[in-house]
């Protein structure tokens, strides 16, 4: 049966998991309408948080914001590849602890969604595996599984399983399902001797096989017409700011009871307009007001009272009757964020070149023609060197001042440089649309014998596509040397010996033990002979309105990809810190310093005609308090902090944004003496809008707001978090950055798109 535009707007918008949040041993189970809790239908708000990316002193942090921020369960996937580097060899300690992680969710007091893929897409390298295991999940766990959501495809996998014999991907395969089997069940067996499953008094009440089974979640639907809808994604908003979805979790909360208790009876309130009206059976009941044009405004009647909904936005009225959120004024605070010195600074740059002289002295692997650059390396390194040499004429006129040879190189991806007789000869890239490129570049030769090394980077492995374990990366061929007195050379079949990895990483430079291995040079990273390219772009005007698309109301276009990141605080030493640094393409090592991360003022204003919802709580019995408070502006500054002043405030017609508000035809006198009163010395405070806290009605006849930026300060003794600011490293035009590591600890891998490893 069809559906209309606007219903399945509004379908996207409210397929939330249902479910509950008491983490004690309860019984999980689900009707038509939700999930079921002890009996009772609730709604779940699910957030993910990626264990391995961040360390472990980090997750009760990350967990608790997230409870703060309305999330009733961390939903989390279980990475294959760091946990099982190699067949039967598993890895669970640090930042790949999951024991740790899921009961760190538990001691917050949130859900777990278990999602054991074992596929994973996540923007991780290559992804892993997934199989129609569910069965097995039934009788190992007494979990509920969603066993009825099955992919049509299975997308991923870690790099070993490519070389497993009689292995094919995404077929009824044994060798395939076996593998598969055997990690699957090492996590199920974890989470049982651990007593993680709800069934046991543990946090996970779901555990799934199947996932990234698709982008949009009204492609899929229950098999069933008892089953719930549900949905574990919401492409493409998995990343929005702090903050901005708080309020709308609340309001769901308000409508839980209603939600779940009913089939929405819907209404046309104009041509581009609806709404959508749940009823819980006992007289209450709650409405959206759907206004899916994505131009105008609409004026429309909803139960004898008149509403005014913006342009391709949905109101929430919990009551049937009281506005607290609109998808279209988000009332959020904003930040400004300055990088402060630490007092910490790099005494000394100290270089070391990679060796390319000795380059195939010692290759381990010599063949004729080229050879695929993963089935060399395994990933064990995204560097291989592919090298051979050749023999030129003294009697080449390009040797008496003639014109250089030209040498041509296919790659598959993702990145070459070239280099003739241990010179730097230039560079070329793919791009996120297309992997494969040429080089195209004159050669410096030289009579007699000439060496060429190809130095070729994989930059990840793909994640996604159709049989992407057949997919090339390196140099493939052909390779052609042009501009010779007897005509065009093809070198590709000619003996080529192999070298994998660089030098560096095989003495593991990183570790402050092994980086005294070598004679480091005093003096800058910088190289001021290899080609930097600068990219330029331009930002479109910014709006929401319409389906969202990544690339709407994109910021900082033709910027690197990335200034700043992030140290965990438990990699730094008192002293003695080692930073290395591997820089591809010439950068400035003097740039880089160690700052801190302050919060200096933060802004927010709200209209007086939109509640806000001070608390929300659900009660034994699934049903919502329904204490509506009048509209407020909520100011928080960083732990450790404190607002110290009031830069700006006005109740009225203020207009702006975050740092140059103004004040507009309509302002309170006495605006910003109220909010000082409320303020000062605090955290976080809380001011209503109301003309009677601001003694009276500016302009009766005005919808007004009020905005108000505050300034922090951090209180003494107070530790703030520490980013490395890298000026003029990274070079965007290329795919391939810098990779840097602190005390052995790996932190990055830039890629052109920001996409790092």
């Amino acid at each position: 049966m069809g559906t209309s535009p606007v219903s399945e707007f509004l379908t996207l918008f409210l397929m939330v998991l249902i479910v509950g949040s008491k983490l004690i041993h309860c019984t999980v189970t689900y009707d038509k309408n939700a999930i079921i809790i002890d009996g009772q239908r609730r709604i779940l708000i699910s957030g993910s948080i990626h264990y391995p990316r961040s360390t472990p002193d980090m997750w009760e942090d990350l967990v608790q914001k997230a409870k703060d921020g309305g999330l009733d369960v961390i939903d989390t996937y279980v990475f294959w590849n760091v946990h099982e580097p190699s067949p039967g060899n598993y890895n669970f300690e640090d930042r790949f602890d999951l024991v740790r992680f899921i009961k760190t969710v538990q001691k917050v007091g949130l859900f777990v969604h278990l999602r054991i893929g074992p596929y994973v897409c996540a923007e991780w390298n290559f992804g892993y595996l997934e199989f129609l295991l569910f069965y097995m999940l039934v009788l190992l766990t007494s979990v509920p599984s969603i066993h009825d959501y099955i992919p049509s495809s299975f997308w991923g996998f870690p790099v070993w399983l490519k070389y497993v014999p009689g292995i094919s991907f995404r077929t009824d395969n044994g060798p395939f399902k076996a593998a598969m089997q055997g990690f699957t069940q090492k996590i199920v067996h974890m989470m049982k001797d651990e007593r993680l499953f709800q069934s046991q008094g543990g946090p996970i009440i779901f555990s799934q096989i199947n996932t990234c089974n698709g982008f949009y979640c009204d492609a899929f639907s229950p098999n069933k017409p008892y089953k719930p809808t549900m949905w574990t994604e919401a492409w493409s908003g998995w990343e929005p700011k702090y903050g901005h979805l708080k309020e709308l979790h609340r309001a769901i909360k308000l409508c839980e009871h209603e939600l779940v208790s009913s089939d929405p009876t819907i209404t046309l309130l104009g041509t581009y307009q609806q709404a959508h009206v749940f009823s819980s059976g006992k007289g209450s009941c709650a409405a959206f007001l759907a206004n899916y044009h994505t131009q105008s405004a609409a004026r429309v009647m909803f139960n004898n009272m008149h509403y005014v909904l913006p342009p391709w936005s949905i109101s929430i009225l919990p009551d049937c009757r009281n506005v607290v959120f609109n998808t279209a004024k988000v009332g959020v605070q904003t930040s400004h964020v300055q990088m402060l010195p630490t007092g910490s600074r790099f005494f000394s740059w100290e270089t070391y070149d990679e060796d390319i002289s000795s380059l195939g002295a010692s290759s381990r692997m010599t063949a004729p023609g080229l050879m695929e650059q993963i089935n060399v390396t395994r990933d064990t390194t995204d560097y291989l060197w592919y090298i051979t040499s050749v023999n030129i004429n003294p009697s080449e006129s390009f040797l008496r001042g003639g014109q250089w040879p030209t040498l041509t190189v296919e790659s598959a991806g993702h990145a070459l440089h070239v280099f003739i007789n241990g010179q730097f000869s230039g560079s070329a890239f793919g791009t996120r649309e297309n992997r494969e490129f040429t080089f195209t570049g004159p050669v410096n030769l030289r009579a007699g014998t000439n060496r060429i090394a190809l130095l070729s980077i994989a930059v990840g492995l793909p994640n996604v596509g159709v049989h992407y374990e057949t997919w090339k990366t390196g140099i493939l061929g052909p390779v052609m040397l042009h501009g010779l007195k007897q005509g065009n050379k093809d070198l590709t079949w000619q003996q080529w010996s192999y070298q994998v990895g660089l030098k560096g990483e095989a003495m593991n430079l990183v570790s402050p033990n092994s980086a005294s291995s070598v004679d480091w040079i005093q003096g800058s990273l910088a190289n001021r002979q290899q080609p930097l390219k600068w990219y330029k772009g331009d930002c479109s005007s910014c709006s929401y309105s319409g389906t969202f698309r990544p690339p709407k109301c994109q910021l900082g276009c033709g910027q690197p990809t990335q200034r700043w990141y992030h140290v965990p605080r438990s990699w730094l030493k008192p002293k003695q810190n080692l930073l290395v640094v591997f820089e591809e393409l010439g950068g400035d090592a003097s740039k880089i310093s160690l700052v801190k991360r302050s919060t200096t003022s933060v802004c927010a204003d709200a209209f007086e005609h939109h509640p806000a919802m001070e608390n929300y709580n659900t009660e034994s019995n699934g049903e919502s308090e329904r204490n509506l408070h009048q509209a407020k502006v909520h100011l928080r500054c960083a732990p450790g902090q404190s607002i110290s002043a009031i830069k700006f405030a006005s109740f009225g017609t203020p207009t702006g944004t975050c740092g140059s508000f103004q004040e507009g035809t309509c302002h309170a006198p006495n605006s910003h003496s109220v909010v000082e009163k409320e303020c000062i010395g605090r955290e976080s405070c809380m001011v209503a809008i109301s003309n009677s806290n601001f003694g009276a009605d500016p302009c009766p006849s005005k919808l007004k707001k009020l905005s108000v930026e505050a300034v922090c300060s951090t209180l003494c003794g107070v530790d703030i978090p520490i980013s490395f600011r890298m000026d003029n490293v990274l070079v965007q035009s290329t795919y391939v950055g810098l990779a840097y590591a602190l005390n052995s600890h790996s932190m990055a891998f830039l890629s052109r798109d920001g996409l790092g490893k």
